[in-house]
């Protein structure tokens, strides 16, 4: 039985994710909207005003950064939790303040969105890391902090960044470093 209560929509351009969260959502019980682009979703936000909403950091053809307060703006009531492949520090502080109230990395399963949305507070007692990030991590997380800066235009990123537009193309394409 689905609660209108528990509405949730899930934007995410990989057709193949959508489809295995939304089928373990509604099995719990949720009424699951399914968007792939930000213009699909913001016209189920306007219709259907979900509770809760995942929303996928890097779209085919926009920033998951850049839809998040324009989906709050027509579903103020929405909570929201970032998914990306793509993590960065930098990232996860701009969702925050942007508004979402949790970010996690990929991959992820029905159980680790729900808990991402039950948790109100933080976690002081969460674990340090014994080591330092690596430099291809620091790395990673400089260029994802000059491209939020520069609202992802590759091409003035790279110049910031004094490497050459395709260099940095190439390195976006990558897998983030873990640690």
């Amino acid at each position: 039985m689905q609660n209108l209560e528990q509405r949730l929509l899930i934007v995410d351009d990989d057709e193949m994710f959508c489809h295995v969260l939304s089928r373990a959502l509604s099995r719990r019980g949720y009424e699951v909207l399914v968007a792939h682009d930000a213009e699909q979703a913001m016209v189920l936000a306007a219709q259907h005003d979900p509770v809760m909403a995942t929303l996928d950091l890097k779209l085919e053809h926009s920033s998951g950064l850049k839809l998040l307060p324009e989906l709050l703006e027509v579903a103020p009531q929405c909570r929201i939790v970032i998914l990306t492949g793509y993590s960065s520090i930098a990232t996860a502080v701009e969702a925050i303040k942007l508004g979402a109230v949790n970010y996690l990395c990929k991959p992820v399963d029905a159980d680790d969105v729900l808990a991402a949305f039950e948790r109100q507070t933080g976690d002081p007692d969460t674990e340090l890391a014994d080591n330092p990030p690596s430099i291809n991590r620091i790395t990673w997380e400089h260029i994802q902090k000059v491209l939020q800066e520069h609202d992802g235009n590759i091409s003035a990123t790279a110049r910031a960044l004094g490497m050459h537009r395709r260099t940095l193309q190439r390195k976006l394409q990558k897998r983030p470093v873990k640690r």
